[in-house]
């Protein structure tokens, strides 16, 4: 046996290992055929399924669910490239513009973004789904985030100089 062993692996040109089939029978098989295993890899199975999102509502408007930040965010962008507009083009800071019927038209223009921004959600429709490139789902709510501290920011300016951003104020 050992012999034949020998002339086999002179002959297939590579060494050959003695395995044992399904059926207890001792076989031949060159090494080239035989997998290699490893002890230290190990299999990992990832599931790349992603969960159905909830179209409950108190998952969608919960402290960490899709809609608050966003649709503030949303808001917020709005509000601040509204305020900046008008007071280039008239002069009028953002409590003049609050009072002269900008706070009826941020009511309205706040529950059309919001309903807007509600139909998709629950629908089941994620933003993270929709969103490729440059405009993403994150750079939607950095966005967001930076038009809310910017419209803080424009509120405080104009409080504490007593008058518009670009306004110059003349002695």
């Amino acid at each position: 046996m050992t012999t034949s062993f020998a002339m086999q692996s002179i002959i297939l040109g590579s060494p050959v290992k003695l395995s044992q089939s399904k059926n207890g029978l001792n076989q031949f098989v060159p090494s080239c055929y035989l997998p290699r295993l490893r002890r230290t890899s190990r299999v990992r199975v990832k599931c790349m399924a992603e969960p159905k999102p909830s179209t409950n509502f108190i998952d969608i408007f919960s402290f960490s669910g899709p809609a608050p930040e966003r649709i503030n965010g949303r808001l917020a962008m709005i509000g601040f490239v509204a305020a900046i507009g008008v007071e280039l083009a008239n002069g009028a800071d953002l409590s003049a513009q609050l009072s002269n019927g900008g706070l009826l038209w941020f009511l309205g223009s706040s529950a059309l973004l919001t309903l807007a921004s509600l139909i998709p959600l629950f629908q089941g429709v994620t933003v993270e789904s929709k969103s490729d490139g440059i405009m993403t789902a994150d750079a939607e709510i950095w966005n967001g985030r930076f038009a809310m501290l910017g419209l803080v920011a424009l509120a405080l300016t104009e409080y504490v100089k007593g008058a518009g951003l670009f306004q110059v104020l003349s002695i």
